[in-house]
C-alpha cells in the first residue's frame, strides 16, 4: 500500500477536519494515510511550527482556518512547496454566504461553544450513563428513546452516540428467564426500539467478547442455539408490542443510531 502524508490542521479541535478526511480517504483503499493532526492553531507563530513539520514530511493538506490572513500564508507557502493544499470549510461557508446575503464571522472554534445545546448533551450523556443495561427503571419515562434487545445487539454503544446528538437515551436487555421491567410497560413518552442481528453473526460477537474477557468458551452465552431461541423469543415481544426493529447486523453505530433518529424524527412528527 502507498503511504501518504495528510496534514490535518484545524484552529479547534481538529475534529471537523478529521472527520472530512477519514470520510475521504476510504474511497482509496491502495492509500494507508499517515495522519498528522494540528490543533488548536491559531497564531502565525503556531502556524509557523506545523509549516516546519509539513516541510519535512511533505503530503496533502486540509485544514478548516477561518483566519483570512493565517489561511493566506498557509496556502502561499504550500504553493512555493507544491504541496496540495484545501479548505475543507471554505467552499460552504462560501456558498451559505451567498445563499443568505450574509457574511461569516469567521471565529476559529465557534461551534464548540458552551451554549444551552452543548449542556442539553451533557444531560443526554449523564441520562444514557445512569441507565445503561437496565439501571433506574423507576424514571424511564424521561428518556427520548429506549432501547430493547438480547446481549451484545449494540444497545450501549448506540445510546452513548445518541447522548452525543442530544438524545437522552436508555437501554434494556433482553435477558433469558428474566421479565422484563414492569416500569417499561408504563411510560408514555418514549420510543420504544427492539435492536436485533442475525443470530450466526451475535454468536461470533459473542465468542469475540468471550475471548477478550479470557472467559469459558463452553458457556451457552455464545452458543449458536441459545442465541438463536434468544433472537426468535426478542422478535415475539417486539411484535406483540408493536415496537419498530432494527437490525444492526454489519451496521455501524452511526448507521444503527441515524435509523435511530429517523424513528424519533417520525414519530415527533405524528408519523409513526
Amino acid at each position: 500500500m502507498e503511504t501518504l502524508h495528510l496534514h490535518l490542521i484545524s484552529d479547534a479541535t481538529g475534529e471537523t477536519v478529521g472527520k472530512l478526511a477519514r470520510a475521504c480517504i476510504v474511497q482509496f483503499p491502495s492509500v494507508e494515510p499517515k495522519e498528522h493532526v494540528w490543533n488548536l492553531v491559531r497564531t502565525k507563530s503556531e502556524l509557523s511550527k506545523v509549516i516546519k513539520e509539513v516541510k519535512k514530511k511533505p503530503g496533502l493538506v486540509l485544514y478548516t482556518v477561518v483566519n483570512r490572513q493565517l489561511q493566506q500564508h498557509l496556502e502561499k507557502t504550500c504553493i512555493d512547496l507544491d504541496i496540495p493544499c484545501l479548505s475543507a470549510l471554505d467552499p460552504i461557508i462560501t456558498a451559505m454566504s451567498k445563499f443568505f446575503g450574509l457574511k461569516s464571522q469567521r471565529k476559529p472554534g465557534h461551534q464548540h461553544i458552551l451554549d444551552a445545546q452543548y449542556f442539553h448533551r451533557i444531560e443526554a450523556m449523564n441520562y444514557v450513563l445512569a441507565h445503561d443495561d437496565g439501571q433506574s427503571v423507576a424514571d424511564l419515562d424521561k428518556a427520548d428513546v429506549i432501547l430493547v434487545g438480547v446481549s451484545r445487539t449494540s444497545k450501549t454503544p448506540t445510546c452513548l452516540y445518541l447522548a452525543n446528538r442530544g438524545i437522552s437515551a436508555a437501554n434494556v436487555p433482553l435477558v433469558p428467564g428474566y421479565p422484563l421491567p414492569p416500569e417499561l410497560f408504563k411510560v408514555k413518552a418514549p420510543l420504544i426500539i427492539g435492536m436485533t442481528k442475525n443470530p450466526k453473526h451475535l454468536a461470533l460477537v459473542r465468542k469475540n467478547r468471550l475471548d477478550v474477557l479470557n472467559q469459558d468458551q463452553e458457556t451457552d452465552y455464545a452458543d449458536i442455539e441459545t442465541v438463536h431461541k434468544e433472537i426468535v423469543n426478542a422478535q415475539k415481544i417486539f411484535t406483540r408490542y408493536r415496537w419498530p426493529v432494527i437490525d444492526g447486523t454489519r451496521k455501524s453505530i452511526e448507521e444503527i443510531a441515524t435509523i435511530v433518529l429517523q424513528h424519533h424524527t417520525q414519530r415527533r412528527e405524528g408519523n409513526p
